[in-house]
C-alpha cells in the first residue's frame, strides 16, 4: 500500500512538474508573441508618421509646383500679350511708314514746286512795274501760294519727325519684349528647337584638342585656357577688323579677309578648327554686335539655323508650360 502510494504520488508529481514546464513554455511563448507584436507596432508607428511626412512633404511640393505652374503661366500670358501687342503696333507702323513714303513723295513735289515758285518770284520782282497791277496781283497770288506750300511742307517734316519717334519706340519695345523672353527661355534650361545662342563665344575645344597633341592632359588645358584667352581679347579688339566689302547680288556684304596676319598665324599655328572657330565668332560678333564686339544673347531656332521670331520664343514658351501643366 505504501508502495502503491508512493507510485501515486510520484505520478502526480511527475504531472504536474510536466504541466508546469507546459505552462512555462507557453507564458515564454506569450512572452516572445508580445515583444513581437510590440515591435510590429512600434514599426507600424514609425511607418504611419514617415507615410504622414511623405505625405505632407509631397503636398508642399505640389503646391509649390502648383504656384509655379501659376506663375510661369502668368509670365507666358503676359509675354504673349506683349508679343500681339507689339505685332499690332508693328502693323500700325508699317502702315505709316507706306504713308510716310508717300507723304515724302509728295514732299519732294512740293519742294520742287516752291523751288519754282521762287523762281517765278525772282523773274517777276525783276520786271515789276508800279503801274503794272496784273503783275503785282500775279506776284501777290504767288507769294501767297508759296506760303501755303511751305506751311504744308512744314507740316510733313513734322509728321516725318512723329513717324521716326514712334517707329523708334516701337523698335524700343519689340526690343524690351525680346529681352525679356530670352531671360524667361534661359530659365527653361532644356535642349529644344528654341533657346538662346550667345553670339560671338569661342569654342574652346579645337584649342584644346589642338594642345592635346603636345601636351600631356594638365598642360593641355593650361595651354588651351591661355590661348582662348587670348582671342577672346583679340575678339573684343574694336581696332582689329579683319573683314572686306564685297557686293553679291548687288548687296554689301562683309567677308574675312585672307590676308589677315592674325587668323593666318593661329591657323598656321594650332590648325583649321581653331581657326574656322575664331572666324565664326568674328562673323556672329560683326553681325550680331559690331559696335560693342562682345558676346550677345539672341533667341535662337535650332532646327533652321536662324535666329528665332518673337512669335517663335512665345510659342515655345506655351507649349513648355502646357507639357509642365500636364505633368502635374
Amino acid at each position: 500500500m505504501k508502495a502503491s502510494a508512493k507510485d501515486h504520488f510520484q505520478r502526480i508529481f511527475n504531472d504536474h512538474e510536466k504541466l508546469k514546464l507546459q505552462l512555462e513554455s507557453q507564458k515564454s511563448e506569450l512572452e516572445s508573441r508580445r515583444i513581437a507584436l510590440e515591435k510590429r507596432e512600434a514599426h507600424n508607428e514609425s511607418e504611419r508618421k514617415k507615410l504622414a511626412e511623405d505625405i505632407e512633404e509631397n503636398t508642399t511640393k505640389n503646391s509649390s509646383l502648383q504656384m509655379a505652374s501659376i506663375e510661369q503661366l502668368k509670365a507666358d500670358q503676359n509675354v504673349l500679350k506683349l508679343a500681339e501687342d507689339q505685332k499690332k503696333q508693328k502693323e500700325e507702323l508699317h502702315a505709316k511708314i507706306i504713308q510716310l513714303e508717300r507723304q515724302l513723295d509728295m514732299k519732294q513735289k512740293l519742294e520742287l514746286e516752291i523751288q519754282q515758285l521762287r523762281g517765278s518770284l525772282s523773274v517777276l520782282k525783276h520786271i515789276e512795274d508800279d503801274d503794272d497791277g496784273e503783275v503785282l496781283k500775279k506776284v501777290d497770288d504767288l507769294q501767297k501760294g508759296l506760303r501755303e506750300k511751305e506751311q504744308v511742307l512744314e507740316d510733313l517734316d513734322a509728321l516725318n519727325q512723329t513717324l521716326i519717334i514712334k517707329e523708334r519706340k516701337s523698335n524700343d519695345e519689340l526690343q524690351d519684349a525680346r529681352k525679356e523672353l530670352i531671360n524667361a527661355i534661359k530659365e527653361t534650361a532644356t535642349r529644344a528647337q528654341i533657346g538662346v545662342k550667345r553670339m560671338g563665344e569661342l569654342d574652346t575645344e579645337p584649342f584644346l584638342e589642338a594642345m592635346k597633341q603636345r601636351y600631356n592632359e594638365e598642360e593641355a588645358e593650361d595651354k588651351a585656357t591661355e590661348l582662348c584667352s587670348l582671342w577672346e581679347e583679340y575678339l573684343k579688339d574694336p581696332d582689329w577688323h579683319p573683314f572686306k566689302v564685297v557686293t553679291i547680288d548687288g548687296k554689301h556684304r562683309e567677308l574675312i579677309r585672307e590676308d589677315d596676319e592674325k587668323l593666318n598665324g593661329l591657323k598656321k599655328e594650332v590648325g583649321e578648327k581653331a581657326y574656322n572657330a575664331v572666324v565664326a565668332s568674328l562673323t556672329e560678333i560683326n553681325e550680331y554686335n559690331p559696335s560693342g564686339r562682345y558676346v550677345t544673347s539672341e533667341l535662337w531656332n535650332y532646327k533652321t539655323g536662324k535666329r528665332a521670331t518673337l512669335k517663335e520664343g512665345v510659342q515655345f514658351l506655351l507649349n513648355t508650360w502646357k507639357r509642365k501643366k500636364g505633368m502635374l
